[in-house]
């Protein structure tokens, strides 16, 4: 195997992972006498904070999405490579990958891998096939088939009994994402599609939230959950806590809550229950000796660095990294930037033969929105909800966006959905990768 193009004599840095972590550690580096190699399966960075919005038709992929080489265009001493990072040769320094049809290496003196994590099913992968979670653009165009789908499924049919099903949605997990789907969900169905068909009302679909813990969105503190849960229960979702999905089927699924156990009929199920590391998590680990956790992730120490390793790093969502007090940082965007950040400010103390203290994640603090005016708050020293936190969470997520252009795009395209109600890509493609499922009897 060879690394593709000229050997720099610059010292090499090695980035896996175009994502938030990933991104930001590259971009730190700009202006550095360093080659730095970016290498990511796919060719564009994704907001993923705002997939939710792709997966209930509220955006479209390219709102919340930035070619990496567009990004990256103007800084010369980094490049961008597409390719599938297979594993890690750590003693001769390269990260092992396939590249359209081919074997290559990346030979590297500092690694950082930022690979991310992917949906866990708690032992029950099968799940996945009916209950797609949301991690990337093809997870939310799926989603968006499968919510529209049922809606026309519905139409079509005239046993009231699978009517029923095709209008109940189960959303698994009551964090950020899954009070974001819901409340969405519900949206859909009393506002957006009220008046779009002839057959059926879209306003007597069930939206089913269902959590583990004895609250919502239980990393807040209990009042903003208690406030999220109010709100959801205004749009008309049921909130079913201290609750577990037990079975996922194509017709339904069995809910768990202590002793009893109910099936309820129905064909869109989402999951938002929890997270697993990348593979390359493990990979790492077999290459070097490192500890996972066990979800997967790289246990790191105070600088991000492996144990006896100090030329890797791993960062973002990949990374079991803890603060002052010793508790596990979250995997959320603000953590992914600054350890981004931090990587590159001490790859360049190290190349003056500087040092840099430890890590410190700096909490800019915790948002999420429920539906339309509604979104919960909580800064630490100030917690608030209602409308003026969905303001905030709309003009911090339009203000993280990478490029300009999406932040003009989301910022006019939600404008038109609040004054309308609207939401204008409800679009099921070919390539969305969901199947149709013929209504049990049509009467034309």
């Amino acid at each position: 195997m060879s690394q593709p193009g000229a050997i720099s004599p610059r010292p090499r840095v090695v980035i896996v992972g175009g994502g938030f972590a990933g991104l930001y550690c590259a971009r730190s580096l700009a202006g550095a006498d360093i080659s730095v190699t970016l290498i990511d399966r796919r060719n564009y960075h994704l907001f993923q904070p705002l997939l939710y919005q792709v997966a209930t038709g509220g955006l479209s992929p390219a709102n919340i999405a930035a070619p990496l080489r567009g990004v990256l265009a103007r800084q010369r001493n980094c490049r961008v490579v597409m390719a599938d990072v297979t594993g890690f040769d750590v003693p001769g320094r390269r990260v092992l990958a396939h590249d359209g049809g081919r074997d290559c290496a990346f030979t590297y003196d500092t690694l950082v891998v930022a690979a991310g994590v992917r949906h866990n099913y708690f032992g029950n992968p099968a799940w996945e096939s009916w209950a797609p979670g949301l991690k990337t653009i093809e997870d939310a165009t799926r989603i968006r088939a499968k919510i529209l789908s049922a809606f026309e499924d519905a139409e079509l049919e005239t046993s009231p009994e699978r009517i029923r099903e095709w209008l109940t949605f189960v959303v698994v997990g009551a964090g950020p994402t899954g009070v974001e789907l819901a409340g969405a969900l519900a949206e859909i169905a009393r506002r957006t599609l009220r008046r779009d068909f002839r057959r059926i009302d879209p306003a007597s679909a069930r939206i089913l939230l269902v959590e583990g813990s004895e609250r919502v969105l239980p990393m807040y503190p209990p009042d903003l959950s208690r406030k999220a849960q109010r709100s959801l229960e205004r749009l008309g979702v049921t909130v079913l806590t201290r609750s577990l999905v037990s079975d996922v089927r194509p017709d339904g699924v069995t809910i768990r809550s202590g002793d009893m156990a109910t099936a309820v009929g129905c064909r869109v199920v989402l999951w938002a229950a929890g997270v697993q590391a990348s593979p390359l998590g493990a990979a790492l680990a077999t290459a070097c000796g490192a500890e996972l956790d066990r979800a997967g992730r790289v246990v790191v120490r105070p600088d991000l660095s492996i144990p006896d390793h100090p030329q890797i790093f791993v960062i973002g969502d990949l990374a079991h990294a803890r603060d002052a007090s010793g508790r596990p940082l979250p995997g959320v965007a603000p953590v992914a930037m600054q350890q981004g950040a931090y990587v590159a400010k001490l790859i360049r103390a190290r190349l003056d033969g500087a040092a840099l203290p430890a890590f410190s994640y700096v909490d800019p603090g915790s948002m999420a929105t429920i539906g339309r005016a509604a979104a919960v708050v909580d800064f630490g020293w100030v917690r608030f909800s209602g409308y003026w936190a969905w303001l905030l969470w709309l003009f911090v997520h339009i203000l993280n966006l990478i490029q300009f252009e999406n932040r003009l795009l989301v910022m006019l395209q939600w404008a038109w959905n609040y004054f309308t109600w609207g939401r204008s890509a409800r679009l099921i493609t070919e390539t969305d990768g969901t199947a149709r499922h013929p209504p049990s009897s049509v009467d034309g």
